[in-house]
């Protein structure tokens, strides 16, 4: 009864978001807490600033583009703190100041996310230091001691990471397992009687959304470290295959499509597919058993039961089969079952086959194939010209870095106006919750002011119940761990963690902290409302605005996908690469429009144009990528071949034309309704095995999933 949530924990405790916590707790901690020995905590806390401020930017990556990060962060803090320390008291100066160094280093993330990251971090140290006024001696100190403590957290993480250079690879891996597993889990409630079909293709679709994160950061890692990608040890070698394996295993999950609300019509009456959901959930457990054993190094057992279970599974249908009973059912709908049972085969092979792979004794034998890995990763160039070039109003990063100014400059005014000691928490709050759409602001909105108020009740009952100091150095450190443990995962208990933390912080320094809680939430609430106001109506980004731009490149990437996939049946061509890109690209443009379909639900209701035809079309073109994916896998995992395709090519050619009229559509607008006929096939020459009959009932249904995307968007005018 307790395993489940004891695993929860482990996984926790050994996964990325709380190495991450324990890190930078550690880098930020150790200088205060340590200088503090020698009564030079106001030093230590210099020092832990600079520390701060550069693990804004050790997110997860290649660790070369970490250290570069932090070595850079490292520099452009030091001079920025020694800027504002010398022109602070001067508030004509530093209300120019800070509105421009918004833009620019807002600006910042045209280069990406850590760039945008590294953006953050210079105008953390810029708000943090608007209200630090010190005589010019003490201000070159000061820089000098967070220029120093962003060396040391430096020096920290790259020795953390040379201690196990795989272990964020490992992690990583393991939590892109753990969404498979959970969308697998997802397909089994399918074939769960009195299922809700469309809450549950909802859930199905935003996992897709996670799975695909999870493999690209995955991606990120393992083709951009060049001690797995020289294929030097069995470490890499073991990860890079599992990886690979687990990128086709997830392909093979996609193509188990089928019409559930018919297959529940036919059999709920016989009781089988309750046997489907039953062995498909055993699957995901052992994807989690696999998971589980990435983060600990120890080496799942066989799944000797669940092969058993599979094969019970599989006698089940042939008797199923033979019975008299099972004439009344439709010969389409015994045969959906049975393709369902031997995909589930193959799925379970595979995962057997991923279980081999963590024998230790076989480790070192493993061998990887040729990999062609630039391809299937970004490369961000820093070229000033992107910049200048997003200097227009039809960039979105250019409005919203515009936005920040004018609002960091407003709240900088407002905290002037106040009498309150830490005004520059208007600023922190502005600065944290803003981001490029409204969507995410008003979530961000929302978390912040949640955890600011629940954490500051927590932080008072912490202070007026506990007055040992022991005590409370216990609980600031179980707060500043969770609160950078969950600033990646979940924003609000991150900031539920942190308000305690700053309270009991300030108690420590004597700076009357009971006091500050009303203080605090008083400056949230101000800087959420200035930040939220202006994402709705200073140079706002809808999302709907890139909805064309995002159904296009859906359905671009689903007919590459599906010329790809043909070409395999034309082509005696073991270089997937290209196929291998292909599905990549379909993954990322889903995923892409799917999270834009959910942030849209976050908007006000006039800016949630065409939802209903959105859902639809999100809906299609999911279904067109399972299908393709069906059609692969016919080839790669059966092995069907043909000696004359060149017949399939009618319906192949009409189907990329109707997803390319579906294109066109999305940019012309036409107002005639036109007609495309759909191509039916005869294959009285293509099935001497049954595998023509597959193949052309598969192609037709492609084609039809085409038609009706091309007939939807004849009535979707953007």
């Amino acid at each position: 009864m307790f395993h489940k949530p004891l695993r929860s924990i482990q996984d926790f405790l050994l996964g990325t978001y709380f190495a991450e916590g324990i890190r930078i707790t550690i880098g930020v901690l150790c200088p205060s807490l340590i200088l503090a020995q020698f009564g030079l905590l106001t030093l230590g806390m210099a020092l832990s600033l600079g520390a701060l401020c550069v693990s804004v930017v050790d997110s997860p990556g290649p660790i070369v583009h970490r250290r570069n990060a932090m070595i850079f962060t490292t520099v452009l803090i030091f001079v920025l703190s020694f800027l504002v320390g010398l022109t602070n008291q001067n508030l004509y100066f530093i209300g120019i100041l800070l509105p421009l160094g918004c833009f620019i280093f807002s600006m910042f993330s045209v280069y990406g996310m850590r760039a945008g990251a590294i953006g953050t971090a210079a105008l953390l140290v810029i708000v943090l230091s608007v209200d630090d006024v010190r005589p010019w001696q003490e201000v070159s100190l000061h820089a000098v001691l967070i220029l120093a403590g962003g060396t040391w957290y430096t020096i920290l993480s790259y020795f953390i990471y040379r201690l196990r250079p795989y272990r964020l690879a490992q992690q990583n891996l393991s939590e892109s397992i753990y969404e498979v597993s959970s969308f697998l889990r997802a397909k089994a409630t399918f074939y769960r009687e009195n299922v809700d079909y469309d809450a549950n293709y909802a859930k199905l679709l935003q996992l897709q959304v996670h799975v695909h994160e999870k493999q690209d950061a995955v991606r990120e890692v393992l083709f951009k470290t060049r001690e797995i990608i020289r294929d030097s040890t069995p470490e890499g070698r073991f990860l890079l295959l599992v990886f690979v394996d687990m990128v086709d295993l997830f392909e093979q999950i996609m193509s188990t499509y089928y019409n559930y609300r018919r297959l529940h019509e036919q059999f709920d009456s016989s009781g089988i597919l309750k046997h489907y959901e039953i062995v498909i959930n055993q699957i995901a457990d052992e994807l989690d058993n696999l998971a589980f054993a990435l983060k600990t190094g120890g080496t799942p057992l066989l799944p000797k039961q669940l092969i058993a279970e599979v094969a019970s599974l599989k006698s089940r249908i042939t008797a199923f089969e033979a019975d008299s009973e099972a004439r009344k059912y439709n010969t389409l709908g015994i045969l959906a079952l049975k393709n369902i049972e031997v995909n589930i085969e193959n799925i379970l092979s595979r995962v057997v086959t991923i279980n081999g792979y963590f024998n230790k004794k076989e480790k070192k034998n493993l061998v990887t194939g040729k990999i062609d890995t630039d391809k299937f990763i970004s490369h961000q160039t820093i070229d000033f010209k992107l910049m200048l070039e997003n200097l227009t109003f039809k960039s979105s990063i250019f409005r919203h870095s515009l936005r920040v100014a004018i609002v960091m400059f407003i709240g900088f005014v407002v905290s002037k106006a106040l009498p309150f000691s830490h005004s520059y928490w208007i600023l922190l709050t502005i600065l944290v919750i803003s981001k490029p759409g409204f969507s995410l602001t008003k979530q961000r909105n929302y978390h912040r002011i949640i955890g600011t108020v629940v954490g500051a009740l927590v932080g008072v009952a912490v202070l007026t119940y506990i007055h040992d100091k022991n005590a409370l150095f216990v609980v600031l450190l179980i707060c500043m761990i969770g609160c950078y443990s969950f600033q990646r995962l979940n924003y609000v208990v991150s900031v539920l963690f942190m308000t305690p933390y700053i309270l009991i912080l300030f108690n420590f320094l004597g700076m009357g902290s009971l006091s500050m809680a009303s203080e605090r939430i008083i400056d949230t609430l101000i800087g959420s409302g200035i930040a939220l106001f202006a994402s709705y109506s200073l140079f706002p980004n809808w999302e709907h605005e890139k909805l064309k731009e995002a159904m296009m490149a859906t359905l671009s990437a689903n007919a590459t996908y599906f010329k790809k996939v043909t070409q395999l049946y034309f082509e005696n061509n073991e270089n997937l690469t290209d196929y291998k890109l292909a599905r990549k690209e379909v993954y990322v443009t889903s995923s892409n429009l799917t999270s834009l379909f959910q942030r849209m639900f976050s908007e006000p209701k006039s800016k949630q144009v065409l939802m209903k035809e959105m859902h639809q079309f999100t809906a299609l073109n999911h279904l067109l990528s399972s299908y393709v994916a069906t059609l692969s896998l016919y080839h790669k995992e059966h092995g069907m071949a043909f000696k004359d395709f060149q017949e399939f090519n009618p319906v192949i050619n009409n189907t990329l034309y109707l997803i390319n009229l579906s294109n066109d559509n999305l940019v012309t607008h036409k107002e005639e309704i036109s007609n495309v006929p759909l191509i039916r096939l005869k294959t009285e020459n293509n099935e001497p095995d049954g595998d023509g009959e597959l193949v052309t009932e598969l192609l037709s249904l492609i084609q039809k999933v085409a038609y009706d995307i091309y007939k939807l968007t004849e009535r979707i005018k953007i």
